[in-house]
C-alpha cells in the first residue's frame, strides 16, 4: 500500500462541512492537508505549496473549479480529482476534457475517495516503463517515448498522465487484445476492474486525441464484449527492431 505520510493534498470546496469532513478523513490517513474555500485561494496555494494531489469541487461561486483546473494545467501536471454533482455527466466530461485525472460524485464514501487518490498517485508517480529510446509510428500518429510526446499529422496531442498511461498499456501489448478488466487494473488499479463504463469514457477521450472518428477509425480497435487492442506500429526508430514480438493472430490473452 502506498505510504501517505508527508504527501500534501489540496482540497478545494466552498462548503465548510465538506472541507472539515475531507480534512479529518485524510489527516487520519496521514496526509498533509491544505484547504481552500474558493478558486483564487486554491490557485495561490497550488503555486506556493505544490501539492502532490488536488481534490477540486467544480461548482463554486466567483472562480469555479473549471477555471481553477484550466489555470493549473497551464503550468503543472499535478493530479486532480474533481468533485461533481451526482447527475452532472456534462460536468464530468468537461472536467476530464480540461485535464482532470479522475472524478467523484457527491455525496461520496471516504473510503472510495482514499482508494481513488491512491490509484491516481500510483499511475502518475509510476508511469509504465518502456524503452525510452524509441519513436513509434502508427500512420500519421507518432509516439515519442523519450519525450512522452504524441503528434497527430505533425500536430501535438496533449495527453494527460492518465491518457499516457492508458496508451502505454495498449502499446506494450500491441497486436494483442487486452481484456476490459485487465486494462482497468493495469491503468487505474484493482479498485477499477469492474468499471467498464469508466474505461469506455477514457478510451473515447484517447481516441479523440489520436484523431479517431467515425470517418477515420484510427489505431485502437474495440473487440465487443472482450476488450481493446492497438495495432502494431508501422515503424520503430531507435535502438532495436521491434517493440513487441509479432503474433500470428491477435487473440485474448489467457
Amino acid at each position: 500500500m502506498m505510504n501517505s505520510r508527508r504527501i500534501s493534498v489540496l482540497v478545494v470546496d466552498d462548503e465548510p462541512r465538506v472541507l472539515r469532513f475531507v480534512r479529518a478523513e485524510l489527516e487520519s490517513d496521514g496526509y498533509r492537508v491544505l484547504i481552500a474555500s474558493n478558486g483564487r485561494q486554491a490557485i495561490e496555494l497550488h503555486e506556493s505549496e505544490r501539492p502532490a494531489l488536488v481534490i477540486l469541487d467544480l461548482i463554486m461561486p466567483d472562480l469555479d473549479g473549471f477555471e481553477v483546473l484550466r489555470r493549473i494545467r497551464v503550468s503543472a501536471r499535478t493530479p486532480v480529482i474533481v468533485l461533481t454533482a451526482r447527475a452532472s455527466d456534462v460536468d464530468k466530461i468537461r472536467g476530464l476534457d480540461l485535464g482532470a485525472d479522475d472524478y467523484l460524485t457527491k455525496p461520496f464514501n471516504p473510503e472510495e475517495l482514499a482508494a481513488r487518490m491512491r490509484a491516481v498517485l500510483r499511475r502518475t508517480q509510476g508511469l509504465a516503463a518502456v524503452d525510452e529510446r524509441q519513436v513509434l509510428t502508427f500512420g500519421d500518429v507518432e509516439v515519442d517515448l523519450e519525450r512522452r510526446r504524441v503528434t497527430v499529422a505533425a500536430e501535438e496531442a496533449a495527453l494527460s498522465p492518465t491518457e499516457w498511461q492508458l496508451l502505454m498499456n495498449l502499446i506494450q501489448n500491441a497486436g494483442r487484445v487486452i481484456l476490459h478488466e485487465d486494462l482497468l487494473g493495469m491503468t487505474w488499479g484493482p479498485e477499477y476492474r469492474n468499471d467498464l463504463q469508466y474505461l469506455r469514457v477514457w478510451v473515447s477521450r484517447l481516441r479523440r486525441k489520436l484523431g479517431e472518428s467515425s470517418h477515420h477509425p484510427g489505431l485502437i480497435k474495440t473487440v465487443p464484449g472482450v476488450g481493446y487492442m492497438i495495432r502494431e506500429p508501422d515503424r520503430l526508430d531507435g535502438e532495436g527492431e521491434t517493440l513487441v514480438e509479432a503474433s500470428a493472430e491477435p487473440g485474448t490473452p489467457s
